[in-house]
C-alpha cells in the first residue's frame, strides 16, 4: 500500500528520504495559499528565489518582484505575501519571482523528490484527488515557522491524510497526529488557528483577514507543480 508521511518542518526532512516521492509543499499563511491565488488569477509562472536581494535582480528581467518577511512586505517591493494582492488581473499573463519567509524555503529543499506540488486548503480536494491517482509515496512538507513547527500547516497537512487514509497507509506518529489535530480542529478551523503564534502575528499586523481567507477549503482547482526551477500550473486532463 501505498504511504503517506508528514514532515513537520523543513529541518527534520534530512531525516527522510524524498527522492523517487511526491512533496507537497505546505504554507497555509500564506505562500502556498497566494501561490495557488495567482495561478488562478492567471499568472504564467512562479521563480520562488531565496532571498530579497536576489529577487530584486528580476526587476530588470521583466519579473513581478514579491517579498515577504516576518509577515510584511519587504521594502522596495510591491507586493509580499498576502493572497488579495495576487488577485489583480494585471497579474495576468505575467512572471513572478517570490520569496517568502518560510515557504520558498520549504520549495527549495524540495527540489530533489520526484515532483513537488503545492497545497493549501484553498485547493484541497484538487490536491487529493490527483494524488490518488499517483503511484508514489507521498510527503507532505510543513514549512512551519522558521524552521519551528506550527498549527495551521500540521492542520492542512492532517486534512490531507483524512482525506487519503483509505489510499494511503498513515505510516508514522507526525501523519497519525496530524490526522488526529485536524479531527480535533475540523469543526471551528477558523477558531482552532487563532490560538496559533502566526495568527497573533497577524493580528499585530492588521492582517487577520488573510487568515479567513486562506482556510477556505477547495475554492480552486489549479494544482501548482515545479517544473525545473518555476512553478506552473499543472496541466490536469479535462473532463468529459
Amino acid at each position: 500500500m501505498k504511504q503517506i508521511d508528514v514532515v513537520l518542518t523543513p529541518a527534520m526532512l534530512p531525516l527522510y528520504q524524498i527522492e523517487g516521492k511526491v512533496v507537497v509543499v505546505i504554507d497555509i499563511l500564506r505562500a502556498t495559499s497566494s501561490i495557488c491565488v495567482a495561478f488562478n488569477t492567471g499568472v504564467q509562472k512562479i521563480l520562488p528565489v531565496s532571498t530579497p536581494e536576489e529577487c530584486a535582480t528580476y526587476q530588470y528581467k521583466g519579473f513581478v518582484c514579491a517579498a515577504e518577511r516576518d509577515g510584511m512586505v519587504v521594502d522596495g517591493f510591491d507586493i509580499g505575501n498576502s493572497p488579495f494582492s495576487y488577485m489583480d488581473e494585471n497579474l495576468k499573463g505575467r512572471n513572478i519571482a517570490l520569496t517568502t519567509t518560510n515557504g520558498t524555503y520549504a520549495i527549495e529543499h524540495a527540489r530533489h523528490a520526484a515532483i513537488v506540488v503545492i497545497g493549501s486548503f484553498l485547493n484541497l480536494q484538487a490536491i487529493c484527488t490527483w494524488l490518488m491517482k499517483q503511484n508514489n509515496d507521498v510527503i507532505l512538507l510543513c514549512a512551519g515557522w522558521k524552521n519551528k513547527f506550527n498549527l495551521e500547516d500540521t492542520l492542512f497537512a492532517g486534512a490531507v491524510c483524512c482525506h487519503l487514509k483509505k489510499e494511503f497507509s498513515l505510516c508514522s506518529d507526525a501523519s497519525i497526529a496530524a490526522s488526529d489535530l485536524f479531527m480535533l480542529a475540523k469543526d471551528n478551523l477558523y477558531g482552532y488557528i487563532l490560538k496559533s503564534s502566526h495568527a497573533h502575528r497577524f493580528k499585530k499586523l492588521n492582517i487577520e483577514r488573510d487568515i479567513e481567507f486562506c482556510l477556505q477549503q477547495s475554492i480552486f482547482t489549479e494544482i501548482p507543480v515545479l517544473s525545473g526551477d518555476y512553478l506552473i500550473k499543472m496541466e490536469l486532463p479535462q473532463r468529459g
